[in-house]
């Protein structure tokens, strides 16, 4: 029997299509070969991307030059541009503005042709660092009301290159995925005075059933009304709101759990397509500031990295209706992923 399961931190229904189930060899995907043979995110090639911002290097190397572990350089084909002012208008019952803000690339290694749970523990750690360094310097223009970072795997995914990189946008507005989800934590916090996030924890902790990773700081589990098939979220046990806040500490704990749930994700799925999305706070400090604006969203939010391996495709109904259809029950996702031998 179908079922429709609510997901009160994103507040939509799913459908979990039970007669459709699947097993992970039905979503075998075709194998991706790179177009062409340059890449210019390869150890070499700094003079093809922009001015890198920021780099891990080895002693005694010069920046844009080889001799670097990481890598962040601003998009060449920015979404938005930092330079000028927001200047927002109206323009009859409509509004508009200038379409100011950040668009980087964090370089995540020399090496083309390794994954990113394939990273060393260490190297994987000083990635997830650099992302606490840029949120925490893209925070302090107080134009920009958000920053999201996120990564594409795979062409299906919507990744232009192979080599391993990630994301980070940077908005003048909270976008509007994000904002439903401060707003349903600001909702059950002025109800229940708890973090939401904090009781689907214990809620998935009690049950156990949908848990695929629970070492150490970190819980990572497919969610009650998961949108699709072998998704999973990835949230730290202790309350926590900013990502940029983040100690060292916590940081080396997160990396492990995101490599072993990517490293069980590829193994269950043969190297899935995939989007993987952290949801952190916003930046407190933008303005014009709202009277009452963020009051308590260091107590009601919860940062946490989203995982959506692309198995199935969004079709009309999915885009008219506003439901997702997901025809693997959660439960048997995350079976399947502490199942498996890594």
């Amino acid at each position: 029997m179908p079922e429709l399961r609510f997901d009160p931190i994103q507040q939509r229904w799913v459908i979990i299509s039970t007669e459709r189930g699947r097993r992970p060899s039905d979503f075998h995907q075709p194998t991706e070969h790179s177009k062409g043979s340059f890449c210019p995110f390869c150890e070499g090639n700094e003079t093809t991307t922009p001015s890198e911002i920021y780099a891990i290097r080895d002693n005694g190397t010069s920046p844009n030059e080889p001799g670097w572990k990481v890598r962040v350089v601003p998009n060449k084909f920015p979404a938005l541009k930092i330079e000028g002012n927001i200047e927002r208008i109206g323009e009859g019952m409509y509004d508009k503005m200038n379409g100011i803000g950040a668009h980087e690339v964090i370089i995540e290694t020399p090496d083309h042709d390794i994954q990113l749970h394939e990273l060393e523990h260490d190297h994987l750690t000083d990635v997830l660092r650099t992302y606490r360094l840029r949120l925490k310097d893209l925070m302090l223009d107080d134009r920009l009301r958000y920053v999201l970072i996120f990564r594409n795997h795979g062409v299906v995914a919507g990744a232009s290159l192979a080599h391993p990189h990630t994301q980070i946008i940077a908005t003048p507005i909270t976008p509007k995925t994000v904002a439903l989800e401060f707003e349903s934590a600001l909702a059950h916090y002025s109800l229940k005075e708890r973090c939401l996030f904090c009781d689907v924890i214990r809620q998935e902790l009690e049950d156990g059933r949908r848990v695929v990773y629970n070492k150490d700081d970190f819980i990572a589990f497919t969610p009650f009304a998961s949108r699709f098939p072998f998704e999973v979220w990835i949230m730290p046990k202790e309350h926590s709101f900013d990502y940029s806040q983040s100690e060292d500490g916590l940081i080396e704990s997160f990396a492990k759990a995101v490599k072993e749930v990517l490293a069980r994700l590829n193994a269950s799925l043969e190297n899935p397509p995939y989007n993987y999305i952290l949801h952190t706070g916003p930046n407190i400090n933008a303005k014009p500031v709202r009277p009452g604006h963020w009051g308590s969203i260091k107590y009601d939010f919860h940062w946490h990295l989203e995982i959506i391996p692309r198995l199935t495709r969004i079709a009309g109904f999915e885009w008219g209706s506003g439901f997702y259809i997901n025809p693997v029950q959660p439960e048997e996702s995350a079976k399947f992923l502490r199942e498996v031998e890594l």
